[in-house]
This record gives structure tokens, sequence and C-alpha cells, in this order.
């Protein structure tokens, strides 16, 4: 299986591009700038399958409904988020865009409590991971030795808690819990800058001292 990391929206948030042999894909986190992402999918004659949220802040959903429209594809969003796409305060994008309000069709698929999720020939491992958000989800994808973590964890650091249903204690949980028990060559693919991997993550980010 192949990736590639796409910057994409205000913040230029991580969109990530899984695909296949088949040329079949799965979109994780199209943030912004609809038009961009579905001219490099048809450029790379890739077929989307659907739509993964590793949550729902508005950076990481702007062209969701561009791609799900586009392509007539579902989108899988964590039931503690699943409103969020529908309502611009709880997204944020009342808060944080100056009036630009991104209100969303409501999500395909609500996630509860799958640990295994499987998307044509795509297998991934679900790890709920709140704290930056109370309905983040890191997707795991074993074969490929890769972990998409959204916000939660980044190289060199972590999530935001400070936003509304944000959680300390529950991240740093969460990142100790779910995401330092993968491998150690696992690599973690952010929502936001360089991909890094656990084990550099275990000995050198200054916010997990003492794991």
């Amino acid at each position: 299986m192949q990736w590639k990391q796409i910057p994409l929206g205000p913040l230029q948030t991580n969109c990530y591009i899984l695909w296949n042999s088949n040329r079949d894909c799965l979109v994780i986190d199209p943030g912004g700038e609809g038009e961009k992402l579905i001219g490099w999918l048809e450029s790379q004659s890739l077929t989307p399958l659907a739509i993964l949220l590793t949550h729902a802040h508005f950076d990481h959903i702007g062209a969701v409904d561009h791609i799900r429209d586009r392509f007539d594809i579902p989108v899988y969003v964590h039931e503690k988020e699943a409103q969020w796409l529908i309502d611009s305060s709880l997204n944020g994008s009342q808060l944080f865009m100056m009036g630009e309000l991104i209100r969303l069709k409501p999500a395909d698929y609500i996630l509860t409590n799958e640990k295994n999720l499987t998307i044509g020939d795509f297998q991934l491992q679900l790890f709920e991971t709140p704290g930056h958000s109370p309905g983040s989800i890191s997707y795991y994808v074993q074969e490929s030795g890769i972990v998409l973590a959204g916000d939660t964890l980044f190289m060199g650091s972590i999530g935001r808690s400070d936003l509304p249903g944000g959680n300390h204690k529950e991240l740093i949980v969460s990142i100790h819990d779910q995401l330092l028990s993968l491998p150690e060559h696992t690599k973690v693919l952010p929502g936001h800058g360089p991909e890094t991997t656990i084990v550099v993550e275990m000995d050198s980010n200054p916010f997990l001292n003492g794991f």
C-alpha cells in the first residue's frame, strides 16, 4: 500500500491518501481546497472508497462534502463528534474562521465501539484517542506500519487540549495507552507537520517525559 500527505486548507492540515495496487483509496481528513484534492485524485487515476475523519475540527473537514459529492462515497466519524459536522459552533469554524462557517451534511457512518474497520481491501484498527477532542480516533494500518494520529501526537509535541471538549490528562493517557503501545518502528502520520515514529517520540518528545 502507498500513501501521500497533502497539506490543505487554512491551517495546512495534513490530508492523507492511502491506496492499493487496484488504485482504490481512502481519504483521511480532507481539510480544505476540495477542487485541488479532486484534481490530484483524478490525475492519479485513484478511486476513493471512503472518507475517514480522525476528528471533526473545522480544519480537518473543510473539503468533506466536495469529495463526498464528487465520488459518492461515505464519511466516517466518531459518535461523540457526529453533530460537529453540521454545527459550526462545535467544529470551531464559527470561532476561528471569522464568519466562514462550515456546516456539512451528516456523516454516513457513525463509529461507536468498533475496533476494526474493513473498507474494500483496506484493513484498519481503530484506537479511541480522546484528549485533543472527545471523539478523536487514530487509525492503525498494521501491514504498512503506520498510524494516522490526527492531532493527538506530533513530532516533538502533542495536540492542544485547551479547546472545547479537550482534556490534557485524557490526551496523555491516550498517547501512552494506545499509541506508545504500538511497535516502535511504527510511522506516526500526524494532522500537522512532518511524520515521525513511535520510538522517536518515546525517546525525545518533551511532553512525554516519564514514558
